[in-house]
């Protein structure tokens, strides 16, 4: 069909490139084979399959409690921030990117019953030759704010101080972490517990929930490198090369044809492109705090559906077929990223939460209760699926595009 080898063909557009080619070549990875792999001779705490380390009582000393420590970042997605704040102007963006990182710390640690108490403090790197003054006021007024509506909402956190370094040899523009901490008792942590019989409840990431002030395209923090470069145009690689690295070769640095202020008709509301990509990461914590005040007991796993998209359960579970055969309809977020990209439906599904982020494993007569608190707050959740028994370990989701197993 080519008379040229094939990856030559690629490099010259005649064919597509692969997507795992295109994660590879822009220096990011789905499934973190690398950094799992480093970490895999590290202690794992005291209950190994909970969601995230959990650690003595070093705080206090008390046979009785359990610390938590648990730092994240909003990744990638500071610099699609900038992107649009530079083209726009606009600052209102930066607070969300504030809530991006402090959410990947707060529902990670929620999936082990941790949703109220905690203290947070921040780690913010930055250009100063190109991120100002009022981009670092707009994330720490951003951080204060959202500590604020959750406190309205009955979850209890506190801002402890943090480190803001000038590093423009080291970051290209900004770069946002968070480090929580929390101290619980340990007989309320829940420990991963999946069985066959199971149901799982999954929780929208899209749409808009009681405690958020406009619509959530459902994002959250995972793929954001890929989405920001197979949707937007090669017109902002050239505007803003500092918005990449300069060694990515150049097939795969903005090859969409997507503009940041395009607006986009989603049910009765314009949204552009860019704000939609950016909504900031939701959390479930004051739903979550709920459910686990009336339904802690009754629930045997909590999946954050982060980085591995809905494969991530695999970390959690042993001789299980996870099977997914009922999901949200497709958000347009995760249809404009299919479309621009033309990745496979199959890998769209192993990198995007692509319409969930957070799943609760349980016995099925138990199911309607979680629900019902969920929509209380707005957000729709369903019975996405089940839990079989099986010899080893398997994800299956069933989708309108195709049957995927993984």
């Amino acid at each position: 069909m080519y008379d040229l080898p094939l990856q030559t063909a690629i490099c010259y557009g005649k064919l597509p490139l692969p997507t795992a080619m295109k994660y590879d070549q822009r220096g990011v990875s789905a499934s973190k084979d690398e950094v799992h792999a480093a970490i895999k001779h590290l202690d794992k705490g005291l209950y190994p399959n909970a969601f995230c380390k959990i650690l003595p009582d070093y705080a206090a000393g008390s046979a009785k409690y359990c610390n938590l420590l648990h730092a994240d970042t909003a990744g990638t997605k500071t610099s699609l921030a900038y992107l649009y704040w530079r083209e726009t102007g606009d600052l209102s963006v930066w607070p969300g990117v504030a809530q991006d990182a402090i959410v990947m710390n707060l529902d990670d640690m929620a999936c082990v019953g941790c949703t109220d108490n905690i203290l947070l403090s921040s780690t913010i790197g930055r250009n100063k030759t190109i991120i100002p003054g009022e981009v670092i006021a707009a994330v720490i007024r951003g951080t204060s704010d959202f500590i604020e509506k959750m406190r309205a909402h009955g979850v209890e956190m506190q801002l402890a101080g943090g480190e803001t370094a000038d590093v423009g040899d080291i970051v290209r523009t900004i770069d946002v972490g968070f480090t929580a901490f929390a101290r619980m008792k340990r007989s309320d942590v829940l420990v991963n517990n999946i069985r066959p019989g199971d149901v799982i409840v999954g929780l929208a990431s899209f749409g808009q929930a009681s405690y958020e002030d406009e619509y959530n395209g459902g994002m959250g923090s995972n793929g954001l490198t890929a989405a920001r470069h197979d949707v937007l145009s090669k017109t902002y690689a050239e505007k803003y090369p500092e918005s990449f690295d300069p060694k990515l070769p150049a097939e795969v640095v903005y090859t969409g044809n997507r503009n940041l202020t395009e607006t986009l008709k989603i049910g009765n509301r314009n949204i552009t492109v860019g704000k939609l990509i950016l909504s900031p990461t939701r959390t479930y914590l004051p739903v979550l705090q709920e459910i686990m005040q009336q339904n802690r007991k009754k629930i045997h796993g909590l999946i954050h559906v982060t980085g591995g998209g809905q494969t991530k359960v695999l970390k959690f579970v042993k001789d299980v077929h996870v099977v997914k055969d009922n999901l949200f309809e497709l958000p347009p977020l995760f249809r404009l990223i299919q479309e621009s990209s033309q990745t496979s439906w199959r890998e769209m599904y192993q990198v995007f939460n692509m319409g969930h982020r957070m799943e609760i494993y349980l016995s099925a007569r138990h199911a309607d209760s979680i629900m019902a608190i969920a929509e209380k707050y707005g957000i729709e959740a369903r019975v996405i699926g089940r839990v079989r028994r099986a010899q080893g370990e398997k994800v299956t989701v069933k989708s309108p595009y195709g049957k995927f197993e993984y």
